[in-house]
């Protein structure tokens, strides 16, 4: 049924003409391709790694056909070898839609239920999780804390730690909430997945996923990121402090699980939005679970939003040295995919922008912007705390000669000079306008104006 409109109109030919006419007519206006160029498309990604922005992969698929794809900057800086359409990257949290959809086929088999109490596949399970199902996990409302978050997380990450170690991490940590009241998100949880996988199994997570997903829909660029293991095509992370590019550090892979640790390359992700689109591996009912999202738009490792109208279901992701993101338009069988290699990225930007170009509306190409040297003396006169909403500052910092800014819950940015008042960060599209005697500032962001006073 369409706008009230039975298919079964076999009574009347006339009417059952039209009606298939009809409905022909709006099947392809949803899947016919925009107007824009490939030509645009590439320049749209070139601005961004002209302007520092990204450096990796993007590619823009239409009915499993694709519009553009294309690599920018080095796969591996000290061999000068470029990122390629087969460049093979870390993906980061878009490994959880994979983690999600081996749950659903777990499922399907009888080896679980999304259902199930998490405690029936831990031993000696806390008392608090006794509540917490495998429905809380893939939809982040179990209320486990996120241990990447925590103080000690960075000074550890180099360390060998498979899921039965990752969990005395945050075992007896107490819930951020009562399962199931809130949404946040968690590496815990889907790290908890992935223990339950393999408890399920009785093998590994990574052998799971091959012999079930990966193998069948023949995604043979896609697997498990493991540090030992030599994997052709894949890309070296980088990170920059934005004046100096280092190799990204140091992550042992069985840390972030099923919660991050897959790669692969856009055009095996294309691969996979086809097989999504296709219906194939999961029944009607178990992809309707996938892509219904409870809290906060999140469904089963997918964040699905409806805007303007138009539905896109997406996951972006973000581990050492890589930044990444695919989005999906079911309606118009329309999926962008942006792979990273190179830290600051504006990857998840650029994607939004691709898919924009796409869809009809128009996207600002990032200007390269200059940065100039400010005397120290005057960089001393912005030091300071400016209240941008009660309980939101942001803190401006000297160290050495280059100005810092930290808002209030937030990492450190750096921030380059393109005029003695006027600053930007190199990690996102915003710049900060001084008054001239430091006593205000004003952050221009997503089109806004945010003026701040100095406390």
């Amino acid at each position: 049924m369409l706008l009230g409109v039975s298919l079964n109109c076999s009574d009347n030919r006339e009417i059952d003409m039209m009606t298939r006419r009809f409905l022909f007519l709006v099947s392809a206006a949803l899947t016919a391709f925009s107007q824009v160029t490939p030509q645009r498309l590439e320049e749209q990604a070139q601005a961004y790694y002209d302007a520092g922005m990204f450096q990796g992969t993007a590619i823009v698929a239409q009915d499993g056909k694709v519009l553009f794809s294309k690599g920018f900057g080095m796969a591996n800086m000290e061999w000068s070898i470029p990122n390629t359409p087969d460049t093979r990257f870390r993906l980061g949290s878009i490994t959880k839609q994979f983690t999600a959809m081996a749950v659903l086929l777990l499922e399907q088999q009888g080896k679980l239920k999304t259902t199930d109490a998490v405690c029936g596949f831990v031993d000696a399970c806390p008392e608090a999780w006794k509540a917490i199902t495998i429905h809380h996990l893939l939809t982040h409302t179990a209320g486990i804390p996120n241990f990447t978050a925590f103080p000690e997380y960075s000074k550890t990450m180099a360390l060998a730690s498979p899921p039965a170690e990752s969990l005395k991490r945050f075992r007896d940590k107490p819930l951020d909430f009562a399962p199931g009241s809130k949404m946040n998100y968690s590496n815990s949880g889907y790290v908890l997945l992935g223990y339950i996988i393999e408890k399920a199994t009785g093998g590994t997570y990574e052998a799971y996923l091959r012999a079930n997903v990966l193998a069948p829909l023949g995604m043979n660029d896609t697997g498990y990121d493991w540090n030992s293991t030599v994997i052709a095509r894949r890309a070296s992370g980088y990170e920059s402090d934005g004046k100096v590019v280092k190799n990204a550090s140091l992550i042992d892979m069985s840390i972030p699980h099923a919660a991050g640790s897959m790669y692969s390359t856009t055009l095996d992700l294309v691969k996979w939005d086809g097989a999504l689109r296709a219906g194939k591996l999961l029944s009607p009912e178990s992809y309707k679970k996938y892509f219904t999202p409870v809290l906060n738009n999140y469904a089963y490792g997918w964040n699905v939003k409806t805007t303007d109208g138009v539905e896109v279901v997406s996951h972006g992701g973000g581990i050492n040295g890589f930044a990444t993101m695919i989005l999906r338009v079911p309606a118009k069988n329309l999926v962008v995919v942006t792979l990273s290699n190179a830290l600051p990225s504006q990857a998840g930007k650029l994607a939004q922008d691709l898919l924009s170009l796409e869809l009809g509306k128009d996207a600002e190409k990032p200007a390269k912007l200059t940065e100039v040297k400010v005397p120290v003396t005057v960089l001393k006169k912005y030091v300071g705390e400016y209240e941008l909403a009660p309980t939101f500052i942001l803190t401006i910092t000297l160290e050495g000669d280059q100005l810092i800014t930290q808002a209030t819950g937030q990492q450190k940015i750096p921030i380059f000079a393109k005029s003695e008042t006027s600053f930007f960060p190199k990690v996102m599209p915003a710049e900060i306008i001084f008054e001239a005697d430091g006593s205000a500032l004003t952050l221009v962001q997503n089109g806004r104006r945010m003026p701040a006073k100095r406390k």
